[in-house]
Order: C-alpha cells, then structure tokens, then sequence
C-alpha cells in the first residue's frame, strides 16, 4: 500500500467516529472543492475550507464519513455519508447517501480535496468505469 493511501486513512479514521477537529493534513494553501449538494463552490486555503465546512457540520447531527474503498494514484475514495438533519431529521444512512473524494497529496499534507456528492460525477470527471460493487 502506498504513502498516500496509508495516509488519507490516517485521515478517514477519525473522519469515521465523526471527529472533523483538525486540519493538520491539509496544505495550508489547500484548494477545497464541493461538487453538487446544497453548497457547491472552490475555496482556498484552511480557514476557508474550515468555514465551509463548519456550516455543512452545523447542519448535521452525527455526520460521519465511511469509506468504501480506495483506489488508484489519486487517491479516490468512495464513501457512503452517516448522520440526521439537525431541521429535518433526515437519516442519510437511510438513504445511503454514496459519494466520493479525491484528495491530491504533495509533500505530505493534502494540497487538493474535491467531495462529490454524486458518486457517478466523480466517476465521469475522472474518466473512470463505475466499480463493480
């Protein structure tokens, strides 16, 4: 296994218990991207990428993060989202909420995050076959 994926699940482990405290793995000058959802957008650097994040955690009790697998150079994951609607209630382990990430590494800390909240835009904007799960 490689530097990177041994890395990104140092990452994943705590994303998994639903702690989303630090930042110590992303590049301070880390390019943070949101595809589809209810936020799309680019932001730049650690403290925009924090205040992103932080109003998609407020919006959620108990999100949690769930990889599925790893893959390839890039560093994809396919994830599958946990939690409840703070307002709504939504249980989104309910509804199996299948997504993915790409993180780029450089250096040691992660230089690009892009999350896909749709598992197959991910799977066309890298040009790769849908896994056979």
């Amino acid at each position: 296994m490689s530097a990177n994926l041994d890395f990104i699940k140092s990452i994943y482990a705590a994303w998994e218990t639903g702690d989303f405290s630090t930042a110590d793995w992303a590049d301070p000058e880390i390019d943070f991207e949101m595809v589809g959802g209810l936020t799309p957008g680019i932001w730049n650097g650690v403290a925009e990428m924090t205040e992103v994040w932080a109003g998609m955690l407020r919006a959620w009790e108990g999100l949690r993060a769930v990889p599925e697998e790893l893959d390839g150079d890039r560093v994809l994951v396919y994830l599958r989202n946990e939690g409840r609607g703070k307002g709504s209630g939504i249980e989104l382990h309910g509804i199996s909420a299948k997504s993915a990430n790409v993180f780029t590494v450089r250096g040691g800390k992660v230089t690009r995050l892009i999350l896909y909240w749709d598992r197959a835009r991910a799977i066309a904007d890298l040009g790769l076959s849908e896994p056979q799960v």
